[in-house]
């Protein structure tokens, strides 16, 4: 499969946060071309700051393969990782990430920093941004838009 059909099962992990009321952020993780991991964002329901879509697509791979080194892996989620997920995307050895939309307040894999790719750590993470960019912005665009119409 190629990058953009493995965002499109990202984009459907979004799509199930948004379901729930959650901000529609989605993430898949893969491994010789089967998906041993899914997430998407459950801050809200579980009251839980790391609730994130890649941190709990990371546990579930890293249950199924039974350690913690995810190495052969990719990572694909709909907005770029926070510091947070991309300290755990390099310390959980994945191969490449791959992410939809930029994230100019947050972005630590290429925007506001490039946690995966500092050479200062043992280890680096390939990154490729901008797959599906349009399509994974607006999830998060129309998301913003609805609930500041509710709020007026």
């Amino acid at each position: 499969m190629s990058y953009d059909q493995w965002m499109m099962e990202a984009i459907r992990e979004a799509e199930q946060a948004e379901a729930k009321g959650e901000v529609p952020i989605g993430a898949v993780l893969v491994r010789e071309g089967e998906i041993i991991g899914r997430g998407h964002n459950l801050r809200e329901s579980h009251q839980d700051p790391t609730a994130h879509a890649e941190m709990i697509a990371i546990r579930e791979a890293a249950r199924l393969l039974g350690g913690w080194r995810l190495a052969g892996c990719e990572l694909y989620v709909t907005l770029e990782p926070c510091p947070m997920c991309a300290g755990a995307i390099l310390l959980s050895r994945l191969d490449t990430l791959i992410y939809g939309a930029y994230d100019p307040k947050g972005g630590c894999a290429g925007t506001l920093m490039n946690l995966p790719r500092d050479d200062r750590f043992n280890h680096q993470v390939e990154v490729v941004g901008g797959i599906l960019e349009q399509e994974c912005g607006e999830l998060l665009r129309d998301f913003f838009r609805k609930l500041r119409e509710r709020r007026k």
